[in-house]
């Protein structure tokens, strides 16, 4: 196996492979093509262009891609399987990933479905540009946000007012046409004190691949500026689970679709 195949993350061989078998991705390969498909290293784009170049059929190279990314995992399985994600000062020899660069690769290799979730949410038509980028790469891309629609203290207004308040703001950050379902919790916006809670998980899931859980909220000084610690998971089970949480929270009501997402 070539170094610059199993140098990737599985994720993004991955992504790859399935673009070639659905035939998204065809030789001759090219480099805009790629771009197209998955966030590639400049390795692994050469490498796969040099496969194309010599003649390698589409359902081989898919076929490669697989192999290497169940290498990757095996070695993660065997290693370590959560890498530490990190935002603000680092110490020489910090063997980090940025919050923001993580953020970014999970949002341009998604295939079929994200979840993210966060108490606050601050320029999103930059933090989630990559993700609106990906929705129309992959049409069938499931997006779905739970965020937290907060009432104020001693705010009295109805919750139908608060919601529609909610809606328009946010509207401003995803300026985007297609847009994801968009969940909140109804403790958050109820008049009853004793009754009211707060949405504060913050994380991200794709694909039941990867799970990304981290103390970051979705805006610039978080992901760029503020001192934020999180794990990367690369654990199916984990994944699933995590998925599942979200999935049962809307299916017994317990959340619900944010009018006009």
């Amino acid at each position: 196996m070539t170094l610059p195949l199993t140098s990737e993350s599985s994720a993004v061989l991955r992504a790859c492979a399935s673009a070639l078998r659905s035939g998204q991705l065809a030789p001759p390969v090219s480099k805009m093509a790629l771009s197209r498909v998955a966030r590639c290293s400049d390795a692994l784009a050469t490498e796969l262009l040099r496969l194309s170049s010599e003649g390698m059929a589409a359902a081989h190279m898919a076929l490669l891609l697989d192999v290497a990314a169940d290498a990757v995992e095996a070695r993660g399985a065997g290693a370590a399987s959560a890498e530490l994600v990190w935002t603000g000062p680092e110490a020489s020899a910090s063997h980090s990933r940025d919050t923001s660069v993580v953020v970014e690769e999970l949002f341009a290799n998604a295939q079929h479905q994200v979840i993210v979730s966060s108490f606050v949410v601050r320029q999103g038509s930059v933090i989630f540009k990559p993700l609106a980028a990906r929705m129309d790469q992959v049409p069938n891309l499931r997006v779905r946000l739970f965020l937290d629609v907060a009432r104020e203290w001693k705010d009295t207004r109805n919750e139908s007012e608060l919601l529609r308040e909610f809606a328009a703001d946010f509207a401003a950050q995803w300026p985007w046409s297609k847009r994801p379902e968009l969940y909140y919790d109804p403790r958050t916006v109820s008049g009853d004190e004793a009754e009211r809670a707060t949405w504060h998980a913050k994380c991200v899931l794709v694909d039941d691949d990867v799970a990304f859980v981290t103390s970051a909220n979705f805006t610039e000084w978080a992901q760029q500026r503020n001192v934020e610690a999180g794990v990367l998971l690369r654990n199916r089970h984990f994944a699933g689970q995590l998925r599942q949480q979200f999935e049962g929270l809307i299916q017994s009501k317990q959340v619900r679709r944010l009018p006009g997402f």
